[in-house]
């Protein structure tokens, strides 16, 4: 094996992996026997309280006689439900992403005209600093985008007069500039990746004044800039729903954990971006896509439900797919019954997928959906109660608006930023201690002896 570019010989790295081996092992039961909770997860799995918080919550089972009980998933954002937040933009036809920014930043639904001015002011904060784009993204492209738009947030501090001011003052301007501009830093880092790394030709559009975040996010990516209000209202939908999902998740507390050390906003929300691009975390929608190529190869009638099951066994049995065992966009550590954001999207993005064409993909994915909870009871002899979650279906409506793999993570960050600068936010105006939990130490004393004598 050879690694890319490495200035260290792999014979060398070897040697020095097997050397922190011998010294590193930790028994698994040692966790056990410490009562450790591990990923901050009790022993039901869900979570350990680490804070509180006014900004989101994520329901989807209650507590009887200390057994979970499963119950259909709840959304709310600020109190309210995300389903009645989706409706009501839907029933006045118009955009709702810059209204659920609002109320995620500052706890309440907005009037008429705040959300006109928010609108205008959000579209007018959408412009890079001046040679920012051509030093900071063009001069430098990453094959990835997650990692350039990382970078491109921490190189931001150098171009803010006050970076490290954390008044709430600043704190709230610097959050709207980056919930502006973050769209117009993918759409760069993406195009430069186009033509550096894929050998395309890129495409810089102006932007424009008085369009929704999702229609500046299609205006950018799309070659000719076209698209249709459809395409720009599915995407606005997929925006309002992934904006945010709770303090606990990884990027969010990532976010509050740095900002819990008083740094500056550019380091804790390109922290909350790194934790993002795992495949753990925000990348999961890609492993659907894998997964979901997997399955159609694999099985030649996509309609018969006994040979998508035997599929899907092998699956959980690592004898197909990327052999993880995993079903991706199944289960979720809350949700039970249900995710609503997987209800929503799946009922909103059904005839645009027929119209493209992608039809025949979305039903495969329904029978995926329908058929995993018994074939997973059926292998692992367990009856957890498992629902599709979210990215079950995000990166099929990504694809059937003809968004780029690359670009997937990517959009979840530019809607999640509302969130994250929410809780970086609370977090300094409430939080009030740095958060450090606590790690066992396993080691023995032993002595220190000369070099001679080793």
């Amino acid at each position: 094996m050879k690694l890319n570019n490495a200035k260290i010989p792999y014979s060398t790295l070897t040697s020095l992996c097997e050397e922190f081996k011998k010294n590193n092992c930790i028994d698994p039961a040692k966790f056990d026997k410490y009562e450790v909770k591990r990923g901050l997860r009790n022993a039901d799995g869900s979570g350990v309280v680490a804070g509180l918080t006014l900004i989101c919550n994520v329901h989807g089972y209650v507590l009887n006689e200390g057994e979970k009980s499963p119950v259909e998933g709840r959304l709310t954002y600020r109190g309210i439900d995300v389903k009645n937040i989706v409706v009501g933009c839907e029933n006045e036809k118009r955009f709702g992403f810059e209204e659920v920014v609002w109320l995620l930043l500052f706890g309440t639904l907005p009037t008429a005209k705040q959300l006109n001015n928010f609108c205008s002011l959000l579209s007018e904060c959408r412009e890079l600093p001046e040679y920012f784009a051509e030093d900071m993204i063009i001069k430098a492209p990453s094959p990835n985008i997650m990692n350039k738009i990382a970078r491109s947030v921490l190189a931001l501090y150098s171009y803010d007069g006050v970076p490290d001011d954390i008044s709430m003052e600043n704190v709230l301007r610097q959050s709207i500039e980056l919930i502006s501009m973050l769209p117009t830093i993918m759409a760069y880092s993406y195009q430069v990746k186009r033509r550096h790394y894929d050998r395309e030709s890129m495409f810089f559009h102006p932007s424009m004044l008085g369009l929704s975040t999702a229609q500046t996010i299609l205006h950018s990516i799309r070659n000719d800039s076209e698209f249709t209000d459809e395409e720009a209202r599915l995407l606005d939908l997929c925006l309002m729903l992934h904006a945010e999902h709770g303090g606990g998740n990884n990027s969010t507390f990532a976010v509050r954990v740095l900002s819990s050390s008083g740094t500056d906003t550019y380091s804790a929300i390109a922290a909350a971006i790194g934790s993002l691009k795992g495949p753990r975390h925000g990348g999961a929608n890609i492993k659907v896509m894998e997964m979901l190529e997997y399955i159609k190869a694999g099985v030649k009638d996509w309609e018969d439900d006994d040979e998508i099951a035997a599929y899907l066994t092998r699956l959980i049995n690592r004898e197909e797919g990327d052999r993880s065992g995993l079903i991706y966009g199944m289960g979720h550590a809350i949700y039970t019954l249900s995710d609503p954001r997987a209800v929503i999207l799946k009922r909103a993005a059904y005839d645009l997928a027929d119209k493209k064409g992608l039809g025949a993909e979305f039903r495969l994915l329904e029978r995926v959906e329908k058929l995993t909870p018994n074939v997973f009871a059926a292998v692992k002899g367990c009856d957890k109660a498992m629902c599709a979650n979210v990215d079950l279906y995000s990166g099929l409506v990504y694809k059937t608006l003809g968004i780029n793999e690359d670009l997937f993570t990517p959009l979840f960050a530019v809607a999640r930023m509302a969130g994250w600068c929410a809780h970086r936010i609370e977090e300094i105006m409430t939080g009030g201690r740095i958060i450090r939990p606590a790690y066992k130490a396993l080691i023995r004393s032993r002595e220190y002896f000369p070099l001679e004598q080793r």
